[in-house]
């Protein structure tokens, strides 16, 4: 049985994976399932990233609702960051530059002077290690885990990271975030950047969702999207989902769509909190996210052109959107920004929570 069993591995690695040669050791790329009932995630190591959520419509019809490739290979050339865990800096940092206890640290620049999710070689661009694997029962799960070196694209200090994804009760996803400092102080802000459209993936645009975002307010942004530093009401501006709308009836009002950091309501801290409720009225599907960051970035996939993916199907602008949460982008460069700074022997803890149901008017 045992031999049976390794060489379905391996089988299922041909398939959908391959082994990457490190300098030191070979490494397995593959493709892990976690189900409970008719719901399914599936993973790569490579990135810990989201390749695949299938859930019911109304009408029992399963579907996939998250963009992506058909090969493990595409995920390792993409610059979408498809499902990805980023960081060890999500989002941006100005000038690709902060100081921290006197010290000047220089980054790894990936957009023009500025650094996004990490750098050329983040979180989503590294193998990570298959730490617990439980692809059944009553909380089917996986962790992933890596090890982030000192001076990894700049940034000070070994940090182990481990990102654990679990089912839990009726179609929910709980996501666990940790890294713990070893011996720097290090900013640390993780973020899960999987593209959603709960018509399916290859529905088309989510112009005709409606979503609900629960932040009062925003960070706005410059002209190369780095907070200016303040932050300021939505109301009166296209940001304001206070009540539900859909995602299209004010995106015209801005340059090319939404890409922008809530600063979510009630206190963050170690209590879930809503931060924003998504339906499809076609498919029926709705997800509400909870989450104990401070922020999240909502982002309407406003790079995506001619983006081949599953199936063939082909990608455009605004096909998904992100649900981002995070603490505030660019936070070491503004002191009046919550810290991400951990310092070290500190364990920073990021959890979010996806509930989906179908149908569910909103409450």
């Amino acid at each position: 049985m045992v031999k049976i069993s390794v060489l379905l591995s391996f089988v299922f690695l041909i398939a959908f994976g391959f082994v990457v040669h490190g300098s030191s050791a070979t490494k397995e790329v593959g493709v892990y399932e976690i189900k409970k009932g008719n719901f399914s995630v599936k993973f790569t190591n490579w990135g810990a990233t989201i390749i695949s959520v299938i859930l019911p419509d109304k009408n029992g019809k399963l579907g996939d609702v998250v963009l992506g490739y058909d090969s493990v290979k595409d995920y390792m050339n993409d610059s979408t960051y498809f499902g990805a865990i980023v960081g060890r800096v999500a989002n941006r940092i100005g000038g690709a530059q902060f100081t921290l206890n006197g010290t000047h640290y220089k980054l790894v620049a990936n957009e023009g002077k500025n650094i996004l999710h990490g750098g050329p070689r983040g979180f989503s661009d590294v193998i990570w290690k298959v730490k617990k694997y439980k692809n059944k029962g009553d909380a089917p799960k996986i962790v992933f885990a890596y090890h982030s070196f000192d001076g990894e694209e700049g940034f000070p200090g070994d940090l182990n990271v481990t990102v654990g994804y679990s089912l839990i009760g009726d179609k929910k996803l709980r996501v666990t975030m940790k890294a713990k400092a070893l011996n720097k102080p290090t900013p640390v802000n993780l973020a899960q950047h999987t593209y959603w459209n709960l018509g399916g993936h290859n529905s088309g645009n989510i112009l005709s969702e409606e979503i609900q975002i629960f932040g009062s307010h925003y960070t706005p942004v410059d002209s190369e999207l780095i907070p200016t530093g303040k932050i300021e009401s939505v109301k009166g501006t296209p940001y304001d989902f206070l009540e539900p709308h859909k995602v299209g009836s004010r995106i015209s009002k801005l340059p090319s769509g939404y890409d922008i950091n809530y600063v979510l309501d009630g206190a963050a801290g170690n209590k879930l909190r809503r931060a924003a409720i998504v339906h499809d009225n076609m498919s029926g599907r709705m997800m509400e996210l909870l989450t104990d960051a401070p922020g999240m970035q909502f982002y309407t996939s406003n790079s995506l052109k001619n983006e081949k993916g599953k199936g063939g199907f082909v990608y455009q602008s605004h096909a998904a959107l992100c649900l981002e949460t995070q603490a505030f982008p660019d936070s070491v460069n503004h002191p009046n920004f919550p810290s991400t700074i951990v310092t070290a022997g500190k364990t920073y803890k990021h959890h979010m929570l996806f509930k989906f149901s179908t149908p569910a008017p909103y409450s």
